[in-house]
C-alpha cells in the first residue's frame, strides 16, 4: 500500500461549476487513471460509500482516481441531465483529470448502471480512454424490462415463503396479482415489437439516432477499440436484462467474446454491491484488471 492524498476540485463545463475530488498516490507518478462516473440519482460519493471507497483503495496502489458530480448533481451547478447528455461533462472532467495528473498515459472510465451506459457513449469519441469498466449496465427498454420481470422475478416470488404464508392466511390478492401478470406479459409482447426499429447508424451519440438504448449502446462498444471489463451482480433485475439481452442477441454474444472484453461474476451482489465483501472484492478486481495491462 502506498500513502495517497486527497483534495478538491472546482472546474466548468458550459459556464457551471463542477466539483469532484481527486485521490492520487504521493508522490504523484501514476500512469493510469480510473474516472469514476456517477449513475443517477446519485453523487461522488455513491450508494454505501462505494465511490469513496473504490478510489481510496486504487490511489492506495498507485492509481489516480477522479470521481465528480457532473451538472445537475450534487454538489455542481446546471440543470438536471440524463445519462445520455453527458458527453460535455464527461470532457470536461477529462481534461481537468489529465491536467491535474499529467504523468497519466491511460485513461479507464468506470461506471455502474446508467453511468456504464454513459461512459460507452463518451469512450467512442475520446482516445484518451483506453479502456471501460462496467458494472450492471443499464439497457432498459419496455419490452426487457417486462421479460425480465417474468423470467426472473415471478419465478422468484413462488420460492418465497411470505407469498404461500399470504396465500395459506388468505391476505394474497389474486385479482391484483393477475392484473400484474397481464400488463407485465403484455409489455414483454408489445416492447419486443418495437424492438424490430432502425439501427444505430454511424455515429455513437444518441442525438442523431431514434434506435433503442441497446442498440446505440452496442454501437457505441463496436466503436471503442480500448480493453473492457465486465462485472456482473447475480441478484439484480438490471444486470439481468443485460444478460438475457446478450444472450438473446448473436452480435452482442460475438462482441463480448472478444479478447478484449473481461468477465466478472457476483452471483450473491445486489445492484450497488452493498455489503463490504462485494464493494471490496469489486475494488480489488478493478485494481487488479487496470494494473494487468
Amino acid at each position: 500500500m502506498m500513502n495517497f492524498e486527497e483534495r478538491a476540485l472546482t472546474f466548468s463545463c458550459n459556464e457551471s461549476w463542477l466539483y469532484g475530488i481527486l485521490s492520487q498516490p504521493v508522490p504523484t507518478t501514476a500512469s493510469k487513471g480510473v474516472l469514476i462516473v456517477v449513475g443517477g440519482p446519485q453523487y461522488r460519493v455513491g450508494s454505501h460509500r462505494l465511490f469513496t471507497l473504490l478510489a481510496r483503495h486504487l490511489a492506495a496502489n498507485g492509481l489516480a482516481v477522479l470521481r465528480f458530480d457532473y451538472r445537475g448533481m450534487g454538489d455542481s451547478e446546471g440543470a438536471s441531465r440524463t445519462f445520455e447528455d453527458l458527453e460535455d461533462d464527461l470532457r470536461c472532467a477529462v481534461d481537468t483529470f489529465f491536467e491535474k495528473v499529467p504523468t497519466l498515459d491511460d485513461l479507464v472510465i468506470w461506471g455502474l448502471c446508467d453511468a456504464a451506459s454513459a461512459a460507452i457513449f463518451y469512450a467512442c469519441n475520446d482516445q484518451r480512454v483506453t479502456g471501460l469498466v462496467l458494472l450492471n449496465p443499464w439497457v432498459r427498454t419496455d419490452g426487457g424490462s417486462a421479460r425480465t420481470y417474468l423470467r426472473h422475478y415471478y419465478t422468484a416470488r413462488l420460492f418465497q415463503p411470505e407469498l404461500w404464508r399470504k396465500v395459506v392466511q388468505g391476505r394474497f390478492d389474486y385479482a391484483a396479482a393477475a392484473q400484474s401478470l397481464i400488463r407485465t406479459a403484455s409489455d414483454a409482447v408489445t416492447g419486443q415489437k418495437k424492438m424490430g426499429g432502425p439501427s444505430a447508424g454511424e455515429g455513437c451519440e444518441k442525438s442523431f439516432s431514434p434506435a433503442p438504448l441497446p442498440e446505440r449502446m452496442f454501437e457505441g462498444l463496436s466503436r471503442f477499440q480500448g480493453k473492457l471489463l465486465l462485472i456482473i451482480s447475480g441478484n439484480d433485475l438490471t444486470s439481468q436484462e443485460f444478460s438475457d439481452m446478450v444472450k438473446g442477441s448473436r452480435k452482442w454474444r460475438k462482441l463480448l467474446a472478444s479478447p478484449r472484453v473481461s468477465h466478472l461474476n457476483l452471483p450473491e451482489a445486489n445492484h450497488t454491491f452493498s455489503r463490504r465483501e462485494w464493494h471490496d472484492q469489486v475494488a480489488a478486481w478493478t485494481r487488479e484488471w487496470v494494473q494487468s495491462w
